[in-house]
Order: C-alpha cells, then sequence, then structure tokens
C-alpha cells in the first residue's frame, strides 16, 4: 500500500480543525474515527461555551491557546456563518468569603491578557440578573456559546474541501516504527504514514501506547473525571452564563444556555475507571443545593436528566490540575509523531490554536 502523507487520529473538534489546518497547507491528510460519526464524545458532550480565558495559570498552554482560540473561533463563526452567541458570564463570589477566590481570578486574568472584566457588587448584579443572589461577581463579556455540532461540521466541510479524506469505523488498534515512517494498524489493515497527529482525546494515551516503540515513560496516565448534566423545566429567569467559583477538578455547577435559551446546569466532577456515560438521576440531589446557594427559588422537580460526559484528566483526585500536552518527536523520539494528551476545557475554545500549535510543530519538523 502506498505511504499516506497524514493521518489525524480522532474526528472530535480538535482533530478536525488540525486536519482543516494540515489540508489547508496542502498535505494530503486521513481523519480516522472510531465511530460511526463525527464529534461523539467530549466534542459533543460538553457545555457548549466558548470561554474567555479566565482561570487558568498564566504562561500554561491552555491560558495562551484559550485566548488564542477564542479570538480565532469567533472570526471563523462569522466567516462561516456557525451559529453562536456572545452573550457573556457572571462569576459569582457567594458570600465575602469568596471574595479572596474572586480577586485572584481577576488578577489573573489580567496576566492572560484578559483585560474587559467588570466588577460587580449586589446591586450591580440585580440590575444585570435580579434572580441571581450573590455577594459580588465578576462580568466576562467575551465569554459565548456555540452550536458545537455546526462547528464540527464546518471543520470537517472545510478539511474536505482541500483534499482531506474522513473515514469513520476505522479505529487505530496499534502501529509500529519502520523506516518509512509509522505504520498504523488502522480496522484491521496495516496502513504506513510520514505524520501521525494523535487527537484521540479520551484515548490518546491507549493509542500512543499501542505503538510500539513509543517510550512508555513518555505517556501519561489517563484518569477520567464524568460530569453530568440537568436541564430546566420551564423557562430560565437569566440571559447570561453563571458560574460559581471552580472546584476541584472542574469548573462548578454552573448554569449555561444553548442558542434556543433552554437552561442547564453542570457539569458535576465524578472520578470513574473509564469512559462510562451513564447518568444517575439521583446526582440531583447534590444539584438542587449547589445553584439554590445563588438562585434561591430554584423550583422542587425543575431539573431533568440530560446528558453527561466525561473530561480528559492528566491529573488524578486530589492533584493539581494539568495543562495541555502537545508532543512531538523533540519529547519522545519518534519521528513523524504528535500525541496531544489532556485537551479537555478549554479544548472547544481552543481547537483551532491548538491546530495552529500543531501546525507550527511540524513545519519546524519539517
Amino acid at each position: 500500500m502506498d505511504t499516506l502523507d497524514c493521518v489525524v487520529i480522532g474526528a472530535g473538534v480538535v482533530g478536525l480543525a488540525i486536519a482543516r489546518q494540515l489540508a489547508m497547507a496542502g498535505r494530503e491528510v486521513m481523519i480516522c474515527e472510531a465511530e460511526a460519526q463525527i464529534g461523539q464524545h467530549s466534542s459533543s458532550r460538553n457545555s457548549e461555551v466558548i470561554h474567555a480565558g479566565l482561570y487558568y495559570p498564566p504562561a500554561s498552554r491552555k491560558a495562551q491557546l484559550c485566548v488564542q482560540g477564542r479570538d480565532l473561533l469567533y472570526r471563523y463563526c462569522a466567516e462561516r456563518h456557525i451559529p453562536h452567541q456572545r452573550i457573556g458570564k457572571l462569576l459569582v463570589a457567594n458570600t465575602a468569603a469568596d471574595l479572596p477566590r474572586l480577586h485572584a481570578i481577576a488578577q489573573r486574568t489580567t496576566q492572560n491578557g484578559v483585560h474587559d472584566l467588570q466588577w460587580l457588587d449586589a446591586a450591580g448584579i440585580r440590575a444585570l440578573e435580579p434572580a441571581l443572589h450573590a455577594h459580588a461577581a465578576l462580568l466576562s463579556p467575551s465569554t459565548g456559546i456555540i452550536n458545537s455540532h455546526a462547528l464540527l461540521q464546518a471543520l470537517l466541510a472545510d478539511a474536505e474541501a482541500h483534499g482531506a479524506q474522513l473515514a469513520c469505523h476505522s479505529p487505530v488498534s496499534g502501529g509500529r516504527i519502520t523506516p518509512q515512517g509509522l505504520a498504523l494498524d488502522i480496522a484491521g489493515m496495516p496502513i504506513p504514514a510520514r505524520l501521525v497527529i494523535n487527537a484521540a482525546g479520551l484515548w490518546a494515551p491507549s493509542v500512543a501506547a499501542s505503538i510500539t516503540g513509543v517510550p512508555r515513560e513518555t505517556i501519561p496516565a489517563a484518569h477520567y473525571a464524568r460530569g453530568v448534566y440537568f436541564s430546566l423545566s420551564g423557562r430560565s429567569p437569566f440571559s447570561r452564563l453563571i458560574y460559581p467559583l471552580p472546584e476541584a477538578g472542574g469548573l462548578g455547577c454552573h448554569l449555561t444556555l444553548d442558542l434556543a435559551g433552554q437552561a442547564r446546569f453542570g457539569p458535576d466532577v465524578e472520578w470513574i475507571d473509564g469512559v462510562d456515560y451513564r447518568l444517575d438521576p439521583a446526582r440531583a440531589v447534590a444539584f438542587y443545593h449547589s445553584i439554590r446557594r445563588w438562585w434561591p427559588q430554584l423550583p422542587d422537580g425543575a431539573l431533568q436528566p440530560a446528558y453527561a460526559g466525561v473530561r480528559p484528566k492528566l491529573a488524578g483526585p486530589g492533584e493539581p490540575d494539568a495543562d495541555f500536552v502537545i508532543q512531538g518527536p523533540a519529547q519522545h523520539g519518534v519521528a513523524g509523531l504528535i500525541n496531544l494528551y489532556g485537551i479537555e476545557s478549554p479544548g472547544l475554545t481552543s481547537c483551532l490554536a491548538l491546530a495552529e500549535a500543531v501546525s507550527t510543530m511540524v513545519n519546524q519538523r519539517r
């Protein structure tokens, strides 16, 4: 079989963005997706939020790529007419005791290049969102929402318009290093490739481990944090996204709105041993308690089970959150292989910036 120029493993939003970037640069790209359709995991099981870049440690990849990716994504949505809205969000401190943490986030955002935040006291909060009860808040005007499925379709359409090909039902079950490059076992067939981008999301560490010759010490351990969502029955009293302060493993049980105005709450954090999307309706009990800290009028019986997602974590319970990892030959010593690990939130916001970062790494190799 002829050697393929480039194989992108994973047709989530990040894999498709990378495939688009490489195809537009003139590379011959094959996208391998294990599922029957694109975007079946993290890309479609999230809050569909375009993040502004508030939370992440300064100089981290998450901070840099979120801010860069946010601007790229808003521009791309406008150019490609992808449904989205710069709706804004309030990051709230419930009590005076929460103020030091809110101030710390405000200071961090300035270091991350986010300069449009507005500080609100309780009166300012009530003026914007009368149903919201909080001591203080940061208003982020550049936070938005997006139709993630429309984004996935647009990225795929662009990639295919520049010659990329999508192969669904094509899991990568292994591979090996050869003098010509990498040979992958795709859907039971050995397929050689000069360049392989491992954007397999939740399965990126296991895909890397299945390739003989990739040093095992360079492959991070995978951890999985399930987050469930509950939708609100009835009309939401809020016109913006409402976020509590971040919690261990996530951004807290927040309220988001879709483009039709439907409100949903989540995700929570539940550490699990593997990818499992089961949603226990009993978790609503904790949701009611959490939400009523800032929306006391939430009616009984208003929360309905919606869906669950799983975060591809590189740090386990009790450990500090890990940064995005983009690992090339300089890190693992395998020519023609780039691995992306731990691409959780803000991965959707950062997808176009991640694609540019991968493209830069590929060009440096060449």
